[in-house]
């Protein structure tokens, strides 16, 4: 199982701290200077029963930032450029909230599965629910490079199913540049954890690793975060009932640390080996295949699309036939299809009707096939 999996049944290892609202106002003796959001929050009449409770409501709000220039007509940056010092956090953009004050989910989010799931369900229970992963790790320790298994454009969707599991808050996701901070000790990414991104805690897997050469464990996450002022919660791993084992390719486990937990390599292995029924129960949904149609490289033809394999922007399943699969256009279905996988192309059959009434032949128009 990849590093920092997500896991389930909470184990009840929990740091006792004080709440995240102190960490967003800064307001403990010894703390870093008061959180520049606390200050200009304080300026707005909507401020009542503290950051936390307007920070979660805005969170269910996809026009956070029209509800915040409601209240004054100041102008408030909510981007996080000023939390995330020397670009620790990537990519918090201008119409998502920061990290602050939040619980972040710790891990390698690559299947978003039934695991990772219920990590964010318990973040979600100790306050404002995050993803927190790194990206570049191929890249920076010469890994084979792999199609994600949910394509980057469907990561949204996923995550929005979510919600009714996170009292109804859709979790939100950040990446971390990981070849700024692997030589970073357990001590130093926890102390930034605090320090810069200002969170009020974290949830992790049994099996977390983190740190310089994966030297810090779970143990160690909960002992530096009590030092550091934050919560920790460890979740025990959400287990593979079925313990399923291919034909082709031998058992789903891939190294000494399986112990029959849900893991991303399952799920990939399952893919290869063509069975969807069993994909769907390790991710707790169908599984999406997401392709980008080019018209220069792609065919139309009466009721049929032959694609590329470069085409697709996530893992699909084994080479074969696929029968009554979901066609969907803009997370809408549109109807059944039939899907041939080869070597090199995807073919997609389809009623004429269905063909007819949609615009598939838009250049760059991306389409769904749900197993």
């Amino acid at each position: 199982m990849e590093r920092g999996g997500a896991l389930l049944h909470l184990s009840c290892l929990r740091v006792p701290t004080s709440t995240p609202v102190y960490l967003l106002l800064g307001e403990r003796s010894g703390n870093p200077p008061k959180s520049m959001f606390a200050e200009r929050f304080r300026s707005f009449p909507c401020w009542r029963g503290g950051f936390h409770n307007m920070y979660k409501a805005l969170h269910k709000s996809q026009y956070a930032m029209n509800v915040l220039s409601s209240c004054e007509p100041q102008e408030v940056e909510m981007d996080g450029k000023e939390v995330a010092k020397s670009n620790f956090l990537i990519d918090c953009e201008i119409d998502q909230q920061c990290v602050v004050g939040g619980i972040v989910a710790l891990g390698k989010f690559d299947a978003l599965h039934l695991g990772h799931r219920e990590l964010v369900i318990q973040a979600s229970k100790a306050g404002i629910p995050f993803l927190l992963s790194f990206v570049g790790i191929a890249e920076v320790l010469g890994w084979e490079t792999r199609p994600p298994i949910v394509a980057k454009c469907d990561r949204k969707r996923v995550l929005s199913s979510w919600a009714p599991y996170c009292s109804n808050i859709v979790p939100l996701e950040y990446h971390i540049d990981f070849a700024k901070v692997r030589h970073l000790t357990p001590r130093q990414f926890v102390e930034r954890l605090s320090k810069e991104l200002r969170v009020g805690g974290v949830v992790a897997g049994a099996n977390y690793r983190f740190g310089y050469k994966a030297s810090g464990d779970a143990k160690d996450l909960v002992r530096l975060c009590n030092e550091y002022g934050l919560s920790a919660y460890i979740v025990g791993s959400v287990m593979d009932k079925t313990q399923q084992c291919f034909q082709n390719g031998g058992s789903v486990a891939s190294n000494s640390s399986d112990r029959g937990q849900v893991s991303s390599t399952r799920v990939r292995n399952a893919l290869a080996a063509r069975d969807m029924p069993y994909v769907a129960e390790l991710l707790g949904r169908k599984h999406r295949l997401v392709l980008m149609l080019t018209k220069q490289i792609c065919q139309f033809a009466k009721s049929t699309i032959i694609a590329p394999k470069s085409c697709m922007l996530n893992q699909p399943p084994g080479d074969g036939e696929f029968n009554n699969c979901t066609l969907l256009l803009d997370d809408v279905s549109v109807g059944l299809c039939r899907l041939v996988i080869d070597s090199h192309n995807i073919k997609i059959d389809m009623d004429c009707r269905i063909f007819s009434a949609i615009d598939v032949v838009q250049d760059r128009r991306c389409i769904a096939i749900e197993f």
